[in-house]
């Protein structure tokens, strides 16, 4: 099962979660049908491996199928956790959306019941070949980690989502399906990637297909070569088709906009055979043993555990316990390959703790603690079975063991509540629960602290319960959380959070000067735990390592200043005081920006009793997924635009969500946000420009109403600029929103360092009121435009034009169209990306929209 996962040890059997699904999840009860289900499963020997690139990319009916009708163990290995993508719901961009995406995927194999697997592989955005990713990427790293999940899985069918042929579009699609294919060969070779032995032993799957779905294929396509498969029947033990199945699951990818409607009925797949013992089949599953028998001697735990299945009853689940532990013997007994007598441990028993119907939880106070801070914890213990149940010791996290959990025989819906002592201190070598990619990410790979891939993105602290049933000894690892009731909500669960003893909050990444002026940056010092003292001061981050070089009144030592670059910043640090947990201050430091252009970088520290802390605190909060904290560093970039504008006031109709506005705000506009209710009631003629956020027309339903209001705006001289949105099933247009015809396609330019040719050197936007040129192109990130306008109207022009190597010129990035007194401008440029990276360019550029005609 994916949600329990057990340890085989000599003396016992250690119970733990599976760190891939954990993530603070409401304790779950499992009805008699879902364990009838896990018995079958139990009785059915065999693995699917489904690749691809990306969350969202994942076949989830199949997966489905796979799962709780054939009964096999099913994975989805995903390259990347989504990071170069776009937010539907939310500002989050880079790491953070991986962080979202990848709970969302845990989410949807909670539902499909798969498993889930990554590789170190960072998502740099859309690519077009398969040859730029994987020079983006290390195709060698990135291959021994597909081959270190095979070897661990030890999948009989691997099914790929893409082709390699470059069908499904997508570089990194493309990539993860040459991958797969040279996984496949990989795996089985002893001299491939020979460091990894040591741990697992080489495994060969049996066959590999490529899954030609309906989205990634020529709905006219000839398709009679292919095998068939229909995934559309009906699991009466869920009470679901898997077409359900399949749509509660990909509606977990919610920052993507991919809420699906349920299906029923016939669905048929199609399948490709590519690798291995594919000849004449008429099926994918032909040939392959999927039972005990394929194990030498496990004929008589096939025969236990299908007595198990014939003895079940769904009143008393508990009385097959016997059953169960005579197979996990048996097992015990089986010369197999370790990965498979671990898992199938698991699973024997997670079974047996299901149908024994214990609950166990152990909780915190609260749901953060720092280094030496005193922790108390609160273990419950249900037994809702009707087998005694006997505690003997209870491990806690942070060296907490507590005897008084050997309490003799737990009866029947009896309950053991235990606290520690509470005096126990967390240890101060207790790393913070940091998200290893905060912490290090190079060359487009996750990496651990040593430089290795990671094995899990979270630290998490866990308890260990040991107890008997029917005198066999079992240990039961656990996540310790952090429980509360919302009243509107109910019971609510979040990881326990270790966190630096201080922490440092900017307002923003990077801040940016448009004039030679003083700016207060406002830094909040957060405690981690009570009584904080300490001074709070700067440093140059040590990449970049620039001088910092003090520069002392003495008449007045309060007003010394640094000067970093030509940058000025005073004060030179603070003593703070905070005196409880979660108190915060805020300090202000001035800088002042040089006349000149520059660029610089500031890293703010809290030093307490001699130990440096630069790291902030964030937290993502959807309620779709478990919250999610994250220690940022405490860094800002500086930067001093020669930039020149003359608008005061502009007007901003949020989209998906996008840090523009602020940007902005910055440059020292007053952008004021525009709601629904303004739109209705209010004069636009208060705005000199108004701007709709990134995807606005796609997720403001009530957008489109007010096109003849915005026209009429643009008409009497407004200028009106319209953000990327996309045309798709996945965030359709409803309506034309400009005042002449084009269409929003999917044409992007992906390689950040395109040349930019000026197609109308003489138009406004490249000359007032600042000369762009080349120079303002440089230094982009991640891509250059996307969903590009196409067939557009004449009565718009297109002064930029760029292209991707070998392809024809895109024109469509931006378009302007002159209509009464003012403008409308749509582009695809991703200023959403550039501003907040503090791409010096792109503000000018953006600058130059908005005051077109001005």
């Amino acid at each position: 099962m994916k949600q329990l996962l057990f340890r085989f040890c000599s003396c016992a059997l250690l119970l733990i979660f599976s760190l891939g699904s954990l993530r603070a999840q409401t304790p779950r009860s499992y009805t008699s049908s879902e364990i009838l289900l896990q018995l079958k499963k139990l009785n059915t020997v065999g693995s699917v491996l489904y690749i691809a690139a990306h969350p969202d990319d994942e076949n989830t009916r199949l997966i489905a199928y796979l799962a709780n009708e054939k009964c096999l163990r099913t994975g989805y290995l995903s390259l990347t956790r989504g990071d170069g993508g776009q937010n539907l719901i939310g500002p989050e961009q880079g790491v953070e959306l991986g962080v979202i995406r990848t709970q969302e995927l845990l989410a949807a194999r909670r539902i499909d019941g798969g498993e889930q697997f990554f590789t170190r592989a960072y998502d740099f955005g859309y690519s077009k070949t398969p040859k730029e990713t994987f020079q983006k990427w290390n195709h060698d790293s990135v291959l021994s980690d597909v081959v270190w999940v095979i070897r661990n899985f030890r999948p009989d069918i691997i099914i790929t989502r893409f082709a390699t042929d470059g069908s499904g579009g997508h570089g990194h699609h493309t990539a993860s399906a040459i991958l797969a294919e040279e996984a496949f060969d990989a795996a089985g070779d002893p001299k491939r990637f020979p460091e990894q032995l040591q741990y697992v032993d080489v495994w060969q799957p049996r066959r590999l297909f490529y899954n030609a779905t309906n989205r990634f294929r020529d709905p006219n396509a000839d398709m009679s070569s292919f095998i068939r498969l229909d995934v559309g029947g009906y699991n009466p033990l869920l009470g679901k088709s898997y077409g359900e199945i399949a749509a509660e699951s990909r509606s977990m990818h919610k920052s993507q906009g991919f809420g699906s409607a349920k299906q029923r009925g016939e669905y048929l797949e199609y399948f490709k055979p590519v690798k291995g013992d594919t000849a004449g089949l008429k099926d994918i599953f032909e040939g392959i043993d999927f039972t005990w028998k394929r194990v030498k001697g496990g004929e008589k735990v096939s025969t236990t555990l299908g007595k198990a299945i014939s003895d079940f009853s769904p009143q008393r689940p508990e009385i097959i316990t016997d059953a169960l532990l005579g197979s996990l013997k048996m097992l015990r007994q089986l010369d197999m390959p370790k990965p498979m007598q671990e898992y199938w441990s698991n699973e024997i028993t997670s079974t047996i703790f299901l149908c024994s119907g214990l609950f166990i939880e152990t909780n915190c106070l609260t749901h953060s603690y720092s280094t030496k801070d005193k922790i108390t914890l609160k273990t419950s213990i249900v037994n809702r079975g009707n087998l005694p149940v006997k505690i003997k010791s209870l491990d806690l996290p942070f060296g907490i063991y507590n005897s008084r959990a050997d309490s003799g025989n737990l009866l029947s819906n009896a309950t053991l509540n235990l606290q520690d002592s509470g005096n126990t201190f967390i240890p101060t070598r207790w790393r913070p629960s940091e998200l290893y990619s905060y912490r290090r990410l190079s060359s487009l790979l996750y990496l651990g602290d040593d430089g290795s891939s990671i094995k899990h993105l979270f630290n998490e602290s866990f308890a260990d319960l040991s107890f008997m049933l029917q005198d066999i000894p079992l240990s039961y690892l656990y996540p310790v959380q952090y429980k509360w009731v919302d009243p509107e909500k109910g019971e609510l669960y979040r990881p326990l959070v270790i966190t630096p003893p201080v922490m440092i909050n900017l307002p923003e990444d990077v801040s940016v000067f448009g004039e030679p002026t003083q700016k207060q940056i406002k830094v909040v010092i957060k405690a981690g735990k009570d009584s904080v003292n300490g001074t709070l001061s700067f440093s140059s981050p040590e990449e970049i390592n620039a001088k910092i070089v003090v520069e002392e009144d003495k008449a007045n030592p309060q007003f010394a200043l640094a000067k970093l670059t030509s940058f000025n910043i005073s004060p030179l640090s603070y003593n703070f005081q905070l005196d409880k947990k979660g108190q915060e201050k805020e300090f202000v430091f001035t800088i002042s920006a040089p006349k000149e252009s520059n660029v610089a970088a500031l890293k703010f520290l809290a030093t307490v009793n001699g130990v440096e802390y630069s790291k902030g605190i964030k937290e993502i909060k959807y309620d779709h997924i478990p919250i999610q904290t994250l220690f940022p560093k405490a860094e800002i970039k500086l930067i001093r635009l020669d930039v020149k504008k003359k608008l005061k006031r502009i007007g901003y109709i949020p989209g998906a969500g996008d840090e523009v506005a602020p940007c902005l705000t910055q440059l020292g506009y007053e952008v004021v946000t525009i709601t629904d209710a303004m739109l209705t009631n209010e004069n636009l003629n208060q705005f000199e420009a108004i701007v709709t956020g990134v995807r606005a027309y796609n997720t403001n339903e009530k957008l489109p109403q007010f096109k003849q209001k915005l026209m009429d705006y643009v008409a009497q001289g407004g200028n009106l600029i319209v953000q990327y949105n996309t045309n798709s099933w996945a965030g359709p247009l409803s309506s034309d929103i400009g005042p002449y015809k084009f269409k929003i396609t999917r044409d992007r330019v992906t390689d950040e360092n395109a040349t930019v040719s000026f197609e109308l050197p003489n138009h406004p936007v490249l000359n007032y009121p600042n000369k762009i040129t080349a120079k303002d192109f440089e230094g982009w990130v991640q891509e250059r435009c996307i969903y590009s306008a196409g067939e557009v109207d004449s009565n718009y022009v297109m002064p930029l034009s760029m292209a991707d190597p070998d392809e024809k010129p895109n024109k469509g990035s931006l378009i302007i169209g002159k209509y009464g007194k003012g403008y409308f401008v749509y582009t695809g440029l991703v200023f959403f990306r550039e501003l907040p990276a503090g791409v010096p360019g792109a503000y000018r550029l953006f600058v130059n929209i908005l005051e077109l005609g001005k």
